[in-house]
């Protein structure tokens, strides 16, 4: 019995560390309020152009962008010093969807700059809008598997308990 537990044990604990711990490298941003907005970005993405002292570029992300001529949009995320928040741009019609400002959204320097899971309030540049900017971690296909597993070994146990 004692050593039915042991074993027991030790296949949880092996199964753990061999799944190791998962990280949420995709994430998903939802602009919503007076403009919507969503897309998806790596939680350490390699910015498409460093704006020295004024923050970062990311260009041609495909997501949803209300009043956009197509799916793909030029987001610049601005550091604290230029008053933090974001600009959306319709590369495809050559037009600024969206300036806001607010909080930095980006942790890091210019050269290496990462995201972080959470909701921002922004408000529009030289406007009267707000919004609210929320950035949520996609689960890596890991953590699905890690639920899986446990949930199986809590059905198994159950299981063996109601065979008693």
């Amino acid at each position: 019995m004692k050593l039915n537990r042991f074993l027991s044990s030790t296949v949880v604990a092996a199964t753990l560390l061999w799944t190791g711990a998962a990280n949420a490298e995709l994430y998903t941003f939802t602009l919503s309020g007076d403009y919507s907005a969503s897309w998806q970005l790596d939680s350490e993405a390699i910015p498409d152009d460093f704006l020295e002292e004024v923050g970062i570029a990311y260009f041609d992300v495909v997501g949803t962008y209300t009043n956009a001529v197509s799916d793909v949009a030029d987001l610049t995320f601005y550091n604290a010093l230029e008053g933090g928040g974001l600009s959306i741009d319709d590369y495809a019609g050559s037009q600024v969807l969206l300036v806001t400002d607010g909080d930095q959204l980006y942790g890091g320097t210019e050269e290496s700059p990462f995201f972080t899971a959470g909701t921002y309030a922004l408000t529009e540049y030289e406007g009267t809008g707000t919004y609210t900017l929320t950035i949520s971690a996609v689960p890596e296909p890991a953590t699905y598997g890690m639920v899986l597993v446990g949930m199986g070994m809590v059905g198994a146990a159950l299981r063996r308990r109601q065979g008693k």
